[in-house]
């Protein structure tokens, strides 16, 4: 199977093929959503996830690329086989695209809130609703609005799709473009879902979790999300 060349350094999101960009959910990037989550954007800023496009510019991470057979010198930014596991939203109309105004790129480079939890054209609606809900009569509402509304609960299958796509991954769903960063080349590529999102004090989380402040209830969520707000921070006022 063909390999190709691209970062997989914590990445979350779909790989590309280059094809004219999909019409499909509205992708609103990560500053729309750091108006309601400030502290959970703040967090985000601060991870591997939002430097992710960083890894595609020359003589960036050169040892890495180099064990995996890349030119630590070329410039990736500008390949379709690359930026997909490093952008949020590729391959879509309202996604990032290669070339787009540098402006409007900002929000969208890096592996961003919606790389995990769907494209926000898709639900935002829905959270505005419930929040204002809450505020005016201490009601929360039902979390399958969300679900119906195709905000992403498949957490583990988003992460696959960039740190499993690499040739001779037991992921069922592997696809062209691959990665060339496998275990084989060095064992901490090797993902484990479970503990790539959980604190443990020597490896932080993707963001800081912080405790949800009742918006939504109910509703299907995976385990590890229920088990993790359990020990979640309380967020600040």
């Amino acid at each position: 199977m063909k390999k190709c060349f691209f970062l997989a350094v914590l990445l979350l999101v779909f790989a590309a093929t280059g094809a004219k960009a999909a019409e499909g959910p509205e992708y609103v990037g990560w500053r729309t959503c750091s108006k309601c989550h400030d502290q959970q954007g703040a967090s985000w800023r601060e991870s591997g996830h939002a430097k992710a496009f960083e890894s595609l510019k020359p003589n960036v991470k050169e040892e890495a690329k180099r064990n995996a057979g890349l030119d630590p010198a070329k410039d990736y930014t500008q390949d379709k086989n690359c930026v997909g596991c490093h952008v949020t939203g590729f391959g879509h109309a309202s996604g990032y695209r290669i070339g787009m105004d540098a402006n409007e790129a900002r929000v969208l480079v890096g592996v961003g809130c919606e790389s995990c939890h769907g494209a926000g054209g898709d639900y935002r609606r829905e959270h505005a609703a419930a929040e204002d809900k809450l505020k005016t009569t201490g009601e929360s509402t039902d979390r399958n609005v969300l679900v119906e509304a195709k905000q992403n609960f498949d957490y583990e299958k988003a992460c696959a799709r960039c740190h499993l796509n690499y040739e001779g991954s037991q992921w069922a769903e592997t696809t062209l473009p691959l990665s060339p960063f496998t275990p084989t080349v060095d064992p901490k590529y090797h993902f484990d879902f479970d503990k790539a999102v959980r604190d443990t004090g020597e490896k932080k989380a993707v963001h800081t979790h912080y405790r949800l402040r009742g918006v939504f209830t109910g509703g299907s969520v995976p385990a590890i999300r229920a088990e993790i707000q359990k020990t979640a921070k309380e967020p600040e006022e």
